[in-house]
Formats: C-alpha cells, structure tokens, sequence
C-alpha cells in the first residue's frame, strides 16, 4: 500500500480551502436555486417531468440498487472482514457507546419522522397503491409499506458510505473525503476532476437535502404554534423560523462534535422517548403491542417481494413512483453527509460494530414510532370513526400529529412539547451536514480535524439564503423534486464505492497470505 502512504506525506499539516471544490458547488447551488427562484413555474413543470421520466426509465435501477447496497453490507459485516477495526488494532471509541448512538440516530432521521410518522401511515391507509382504501387489509398493508420506506434499505446506504469511507480514512491514512473511497479505481486521479467532482457533488445534495429538511422544519413548527396560539401559517413566519432555527444550529455546529452535536443528539433522543412512551401509555396500549407485533411481522415476510416489486400494471405505478422510489432517491441524496458524519464519530468501532449499530439501533427505535404513531392514528379513524383526522392529514400533512394529539390528554401540553421536540431535533442534521460540507470544501490535517467554524457560517448561510428564496418565490417543492434527481448520479458513487471497498479489503487478504 505504498501509494497510499505517499497520500499521507502529501497532505498538509494545516486545514486550507479546497478552491475547486468549494467554489465550484457553491456556484452550481446559487445558480440552480436562482433559476427555480426566476422561474417557479417553468422549472417546478420541468423538475417535475423530469422526475417522472427518471421514475419511468430508471424505476427498476433504483429498486435493485437499494437491494444489492443492503445484501453488500450483511455480507460484509457476516464476513470475515468483519471483525477489521476501523483504526488502529487497539485504539478504543472516540464516544461513548450511548452518545455515538444517539448521534446515528439523530444524524439519520431528524424531524421527518415527526413529521411523516402519523401522517404517512394514514395515506397509505386511506389511499393505498393496490386494493380498496379504509379497510382492514389496507391497514396492514399501509404499516408494512411504511416500515418498507424507512427500514433497512436505507440505513444500509448509510452503512456502506460510513464504512467505506472511516475505512480509508482511519485504516489507509486519507482524507476524510467522499473521493477518498474511490482510491483503489482511480489512484491518483482522486486528487483531480474526479476527486473534486464526487466531493462538490456530495456538497451540493447535501445542501438541497438540507433546504428541504429545513422547509419541513419550519412547516412543522409553525403548524404547531398556529395549532396551540393560532399563529399566522404565512412565508413571513416561516421566514422568521427558518433564520432562528438556522442560527441556533449553525452556533451548534460551530462548537463542534465533541459538544454541541453530541449534546443535542442526546437531548433529541430522550425527548423523542418521552413523547414515544407517552403516546404508547396513553394510546391503545395492548392494540399498539399487537400491532408491533404484527407490523414487524408482516414487514419482514413483505420483503423480499416489495424489495422487487415495480407495480408493473395499473395506476400504482404512479404511486411508487411518488412514494418508494421517492424515498429511494431521498435516502441516496443524504446518504453522503449523514454516512460522512458516521465515519466522523465511528473511528475505533469495528466494521461489523458500525454496520449493525447503523442497521439495527436506530431502525429500532424508528420502525416502534412509526408503529406506534400509526396505529393509534389508523386506529381512531378505523375503529372509532374519526375520519376528520384522516381528512387532515390527506390535506395538511403537517397539522396531523398535533390534530392526533386531541384524541389524547393534556392536548396543549403535548402539542407544545412536540413543538420543542421539532424545534430541537430539527438541529442535529444540520449541525452534521454543515459541519461535513464545510470539512469536504477544505483539505489538510488529520481525519479527526474539522473545517474551521468561520466555513461551516458560511454554508450555513447558503443554506439558509437557498430556503428563504425558495418559499419567497412559492417554489419549495421544486427543490424536494431536484433530491429525487440528484440522487440518481450519486447512486452511482454507491455501486463504485462497493467495488473499491470490496477491491481494497480483498488486498488485505492478499498481503496477509504473501507474508505467511
């Protein structure tokens, strides 16, 4: 691995500007979210016939890619490369076992599954892909399908890119970069276009991923302070949201990993718990256990056959391609920083340790919210005729968690502490994703350094420009649809990845039976 090590001797001991890349993904940015801002109507028309062409012609790509990334990454933590530490033989965890988890979660997940975890399971109820709307069947259909969207496919993106690159990172001595993964295909042409390339890409996906968490951030937020204080839901609040909660988390951010970020992500993770055991003990309780029981049933016996199914015939394919593969794209677009920041604060675990602490902790703890949101709302409009709830969430999405709250006491109480909880958990991705953008647009120093914080101020600020002149300019959704699109290209980073992860491990094999 001499060429690898020659990496090491190149870098500099100081962090610096990574001018090509920064440069040319905070142009791209600017100019795309200045076009859709000009033009809402045209390129909202355009993006949206775009994605529908990418549903129609790469539908079934997207579908085997997400099955291939997740049978890779069971096989490479069953294996015997399993057991490789991402880092020195001895060298213990940077974090703590309960902080490392609460930051996977966090970083994963965020306020989507807040906002979707009454309100996703409800569409599905009411309006399923195949078979007749408000029935039992669709019932247990519209779990499964939701467990299917937020289950293993997608925390497997994030496995493979966090392994691949705290691998070559902690094991092979490089940059913590997106384009340091790619070294065993390209060499030395990762220092290059390529190399630059994958790393303003990574930026710029991450950034779209961000402005659209942030929109559905300040949705939630403000649908529940006009819930609880009648608060106007107008561009003018939302603008006040998003610039505090954009300043909130860039001061995060700035304080680093070590504090803000993993401050948060514990405080995300026992107020999401609080508000969970509440709705569990004041819910249906013995309906709710029943209904875990039987959603991870049926999720698991579902499977395989979802995993493959394209809804070849009939009107479904629309809905998949608005739903599932939806979620696909959306999973690949913020595989990069969330799978960069698991490498971050993974350095020390083993590659098995990191694969199934992704895969399995925080699925965990996912699939029992939805489980238990989306029973107790299907259950109210199923089997106590509260069809106003279902109504509310067909038509206003993020009003339905606190509409479901007034089937529960201490309504007020509830609603406002959910508020928080949206407030708070908004944060922690985009404490991560500033942080790991601000790190991909500078080089230097050790796989452990951070960009230095007057960086990460400033693609928080991009940020938070893109979103106010998106909801100024009406063209918020415009900027969901360009996700789905560029998670295409980006998937294709993902299968290289598994080749040179696969190619590099292989090596190590090699080199061990050389030196017996």
């Amino acid at each position: 691995m001499t060429v690898m090590s020659s990496k090491v001797e190149e870098r500099t001991d100081s962090i610096q500007l990574n001018l090509p890349v920064l440069f040319s993904s905070a142009a791209v940015i600017l100019l795309l979210a200045m076009l859709i801002v000009l033009y809402p109507v045209a390129s909202q028309r355009w993006l949206s016939q775009a994605q529908v062409w990418v549903s129609d012609v790469f539908g079934w790509y997207y579908m085997l890619l997400m099955v291939v990334c997740m049978v890779f990454v069971f096989w490479l933590a069953l294996s015997r490369y399993g057991q490789l530490r991402l880092g020195e033989e001895q060298e213990t965890p940077q974090f703590s076992y309960l902080s490392w988890v609460a930051m996977l979660f966090s970083a994963g997940i965020g306020i989507a599954l807040v906002y979707y975890g009454a309100y996703e399971p409800l569409d599905h109820f009411l309006a399923p892909p195949e078979g007749q709307g408000g029935s039992v069947q669709a019932a247990r259909q519209a779990m499964a399908i939701t467990f299917l969207h937020w289950g293993l496919h997608g925390w497997a993106l994030y496995a493979l890119i966090a392994t691949a690159l705290s691998w070559f990172a902690y094991r092979r001595g490089m940059p913590l970069a997106l384009r340091s993964a790619l070294w065993p295909l390209f060499g030395e042409r990762t220092h290059g276009v390529i190399g630059h390339l994958v790393d303003s890409f990574g930026i710029l996906v991450t950034v779209i991923s961000m402005v659209t968490n942030l929109g559905i951030g300040a949705l939630l937020v403000n649908s529940g302070l006009h819930y609880l204080f009648n608060v106007p839901q107008n561009p003018h609040i939302l603008l006040i949201l998003i610039v505090v909660m954009m300043v909130v988390a860039t001061l995060a951010a700035v304080t680093g990993i070590e504090k803000g970020i993993a401050m948060l992500s514990n405080i995300n993770v026992g107020l999401l718990c609080l508000l969970l055991l509440f709705v569990f003990f004041t819910g249906p309780t013995l309906n709710l256990i029943n209904g875990m029981l039987q959603n991870v049933g049926d999720y698991l016996t579902s499977l395989p056959g979802k995993s493959f199914d394209v809804y070849l015939y009939g009107k479904a394919r629309q809905w998949q391609g608005a739903w599932t593969l939806f979620y696909w794209a959306w999973w690949v677009a913020w595989a990069p920083f969330v799978g960069m920041f698991i490498a971050r604060i993974s350095r020390g675990r083993t590659i098995r340790e990191l694969i199934f602490g992704v895969l399995l902790i925080p699925l965990g703890f996912t699939l029992a919210w939805l489980s238990i949101f989306g029973n107790t709302a299907i259950s109210l409009v199923l089997e106590h005729g509260q069809a106003l709830l279902g109504k509310v969430a067909l038509a206003d999405p993020p009003m339905s968690i606190f509409k479901l709250f007034e089937y529960l006491p201490y309504t007020g109480i509830t609603a406002g502490f959910t508020v928080i909880i949206s407030f708070v958990l908004f944060l922690t991705p985009v404490d991560s994703g500033t942080l790991m953008i601000a790190n991909l647009s500078s080089r230097g120093g050790s796989a452990s350094d951070d960009a230095p914080a007057w960086l990460r101020i400033f693609w928080a600020g991009v940020t938070t420009l893109v979103c106010v002149g998106l909801l100024y300019a009406g063209s918020f959704s415009a900027m969901q649809t360009a996700v789905v699109l560029c998670g295409l290209p980006f998937s294709v980073v993902l299968v290289l990845y598994m080749v040179s992860l696969h190619k590099d491990l292989r090596g190590v094999d090699e080199k061990k039976a050389g030196q017996q």
